[in-house]
C-alpha cells in the first residue's frame, strides 16, 4: 500500500527539472534538508554547476545533470544519470518552465510556440514518458507537474497560459490513469502565484533554432512589465517548497500557493456551465 507520508523521507531520491533558480532550486533546497539525494537538472549549466556545489557543500546529496527538458533523449538520459548514481526515483518534479510572447495568438512566431509548448507541455511529456516506468518499481513515488495559476482560471498570457492549461489537464488524466492500475505513484499539479523568480528574463535560455525573436509592442510590453512587478512581490521559492512538501504527504492534487485568484477560479466554472462567455480573470 502507498504510504504518502514516507515518500519525502531520508534516503529517498527526488528528481528536479529547472532546478538551478526560483522554484525548482527551492525544491532542492526543501529536500534536501529533509534527507534526500537530489538529482538537479536544468538547461542553464554554469548557474546549475554552482547550486549543486553550494548543497553539496551544506552537506547534500546532489547531482547536477545538464539537461533540456524539451528533447526526450536529454530526460532519457537524465533518468539513466539518476538510477545509475542513486539507484531509484522516488519523487519527480516535471518543473522546468519558460515564459514566452503575451501578445495577440495570430501574431506569435512558430518558433515561440515550439519553445514555449516544448519546455512546459512536452518537458512534462518527456518526463512522464522517461520516470513513471521507475517510480512505478517503487513501493511509493509521487510525481509533481508545474503549471501555473494562469492554467485554473481563464485563457491569458498568450502561449505560457495554453500550455499551463494543459499541464493541468495532463495531470489529472495521470492521475485517473495512475489510480485504475491500482499504482502507488500519487499525482500532484502545483498551480503557483506570484513567486520571486527569475521567470521574467526566461528567454535568455531560448535556443537559437526557434528563429529570432519578434519585437514586443507597446500593449505587450506592457504585460510583461505587470507581471514582473506581480513576480517581485510573489512568496518565496521557499514557501512553495514547503507547500508542496505537504501537498505530497497529505496527497493533495491541486497545490495553489495563494487565494488571491479564487474567485477567477471558481467563475471560470461558472462560466463554463452557464455557456459563457469567458470574462478576463484579472483587470
Amino acid at each position: 500500500m502507498r504510504d504518502p507520508a514516507g515518500v519525502v523521507a531520508a534516503g529517498r531520491v527526488a528528481v528536479v527539472t529547472g532546478a538551478a533558480s526560483g522554484i525548482g532550486l527551492g525544491l532542492c533546497e526543501r529536500f534536501a534538508a529533509e534527507g534526500m539525494r537530489v538529482v538537479m537538472a536544468d538547461v542553464e549549466e554554469p548557474p546549475l554547476r554552482k547550486a549543486a556545489a553550494r548543497l553539496h557543500d551544506q552537506g547534500a546529496s546532489v547531482l547536477p545533470v545538464p539537461a533540456d527538458v524539451s528533447r526526450a533523449e536529454q530526460v532519457e538520459a537524465l533518468r539513466e544519470e539518476a538510477v545509475r548514481a542513486f539507484g531509484a526515483v522516488h519523487v519527480l518534479c516535471n518543473n522546468a518552465g519558460v515564459g514566452g510572447p503575451h501578445g495577440p495568438l495570430w501574431l506569435v512566431p512558430p518558433g515561440d510556440w515550439e519553445w514555449v509548448l516544448g519546455v512546459n507541455l512536452w518537458g512534462v511529456i518527456n518526463g512522464i514518458r522517461a520516470f513513471v516506468p521507475v517510480l512505478l518499481e517503487q513501493e511509493a513515488a509521487h510525481i509533481v507537474n508545474t503549471a501555473s495559476v494562469f492554467g485554473a482560471f481563464a485563457g491569458a498570457l498568450g502561449p505560457y497560459g495554453i500550455s499551463k492549461h494543459a499541464v493541468v489537464a495532463l495531470s489529472e488524466t495521470l492521475h485517473f490513469q495512475l489510480r485504475e492500475q491500482g499504482a502507488g505513484v500519487g499525482v500532484s499539479v502545483l498551480c503557483p502565484g506570484a513567486v520571486r523568480t527569475r521567470f521574467g528574463s526566461s528567454a535568455r535560455n531560448r535556443p537559437a533554432r526557434f528563429g529570432p525573436t519578434q519585437t514586443a509592442g507597446a500593449a505587450e510590453r506592457g504585460s510583461a512589465e505587470r507581471f514582473d512587478r506581480l513576480t517581485a512581490a510573489g512568496a518565496e521559492p521557499a514557501e512553495v517548497a514547503a507547500l508542496v512538501v505537504e501537498a505530497i504527504r497529505s496527497s493533495r492534487f491541486y497545490v495553489l500557493t495563494s487565494s488571491n485568484r479564487d474567485d477567477a477560479i471558481r467563475r471560470r466554472g461558472e462560466e463554463i456551465v452557464a455557456g459563457g462567455p469567458p470574462e478576463p480573470p484579472f483587470p
